[in-house]
């Protein structure tokens, strides 16, 4: 019964309303519906997070932040790499 009615709802929202508005019912009904989809939505946004922002911390730290402290030093920092090793 509770399926009849969500395509019930699915299908008055489709015929009415801008095409934008249609879509985005389309998604959100869809979602409000779903059972496992949820987690697995979660498990998609925690693995981003750990993706972007936990690696990034481990293995891309501020590597200038450790040779001077102010952006002239940084800059002078930076400048004597380019020119000088070879």
């Amino acid at each position: 019964m509770h399926n009849e009615t969500a395509i019930q709802n699915m299908t008055e929202t489709a015929t009415r309303g801008s095409l934008f508005r249609r879509v985005w019912n389309f998604y959100i009904e869809g979602f409000k519906a779903m059972t496992v989809g949820k987690t697995l939505w979660a498990i998609i946004f925690i693995k981003l997070f750990i993706f972007f922002v936990v690696i990034k911390m481990l293995f891309f730290p501020n590597f200038l932040a450790s040779q001077a402290s102010s952006d002239e030093g940084k800059a002078q920092y930076v400048r004597h790499q380019l020119t000088n090793n070879k």
